[in-house]
């Protein structure tokens, strides 16, 4: 294998000559594991937990006194705002369980803990989101065939409570969403109802000003069609962190690159890489390596590597001498 370019390690882990430890291993099978340094934990910052307890609280009292103001009023929109934040406190709700079951320790029956809970959170999360949806939507288009009367002023004065605080959740979880899909989740929902909420503002004063009452069921479709282009890409995610599929913040042929251009390494096979979680993610690989097992410094190193530059904090190697039958999992199709 031609060595130029090849990655570099840092500290003290650099490569060592292949069969260092004096080792003789032949055949297949002789497994090495190269956990991350010092075993981290990349889980939600303590201060993304306070958010979401600040969020459901905020959220929950702001649906009571939206539910209320809408039936007072007779506005839809309002309703339907009230009804969509109530799925985003079910959604905060999930998501701030998850982050609590997340840090479970691992135990005989769960070996990864509760990480995967994140997972089923964001997909509830998005599934909910959309299904809410789909329900206002077709009550708007039932209030076009029934248009109410509706008071603009309350609806006015609530909506505009309504930007201020999904604006201030929002703003909670703006500077988690690039590490964590559920946090991700949290910010865009909040960000869209506060764009809502500032929509039925507007339906409320045109309401006001002009009384075309058709304009509430209206802003309803809008804001139906703005929370489905918003929780899509997160029920896209989710759904495929639930398969098992490679991260949207990995690629998977850059890691193949990088293991392949290893020291001494002919061939990289059985490559797997997936999310334990919204937060974390593990990766296990089978690397030939002709001249013997490189030890433990070389593997260490590797897995210090492979977190600094993939975000792949769960690293495990099987070492493969290459001198006896071929490994059975190594054509690409095996899984």
């Amino acid at each position: 294998m031609t060595t130029d370019h090849q990655p570099h390690l840092h500290g003290d882990d650099h490569a060592r000559p292949h069969g260092a430890h004096g080792h003789d291993h032949t055949g297949h099978g002789h497994a090495s594991h190269a956990g991350h340094a010092g075993h981290h934990h990349h889980g939600v910052p303590d201060k993304m937990g306070r958010a979401f307890v600040i969020g459901i609280v905020l959220n929950s009292l702001f649906v009571l006194a939206e539910w209320g103001f809408g039936i007072l009023s007779h506005s839809l929109a309002l309703l339907a705002d009230a009804t969509h934040n109530l799925g985003d406190v079910l959604g905060l709700a999930m998501a701030g369980g998850a982050v609590l079951l997340s840090r479970r320790a691992p135990s005989d029956r769960f070996t990864y803990g509760l990480r995967g809970t994140s997972i089923i959170a964001a997909l509830a999360n998005a599934t909910l989101l959309i299904l809410v949806t789909g329900g206002l939507a077709w009550e708007a288009i039932q209030r076009f065939q029934h248009p109410q009367p509706v008071a603009g002023a309350t609806v006015i004065a609530v909506a505009l409570a309504g930007v201020v605080v999904n604006g201030f959740t929002a703003w909670l979880f703006l500077a988690g969403r690039k590490s964590d899909l559920n946090v991700r989740g949290a910010y865009l929902h909040m960000a869209a109802d506060a764009a809502g909420s500032l929509g039925v503002a507007v339906a409320g004063v045109l309401v006001y000003l002009t009384g075309w009452q058709w304009l509430d069921p209206a802003v309803t479709l809008a804001l139906a069609v703005v929370i489905v282009v918003s929780s899509w890409g997160l029920l896209r995610d989710a759904f495929q962190l639930a398969l098992q599929a490679v991260p949207q913040s990995v690629e998977l042929a850059e890691v193949r690159d990088f293991l392949a251009r290893l020291p001494g390494v002919r061939e990289v096979h059985d490559l797997h890489i997936w999310g334990m979680s919204t937060t974390e993610n593990a990766m296990t690989a089978h690397l030939i390596i002709p001249g013997g097992h490189p030890g433990d410094a070389f593997l260490q190193g590797v897995a210090r590597e492979v977190e600094q530059r993939f975000a792949i904090h769960h690293v495990t190697l099987q070492i493969e001498v290459a001198d006896a039958e071929a490994c059975a999992l190594a054509p690409a199709h095996v899984v």
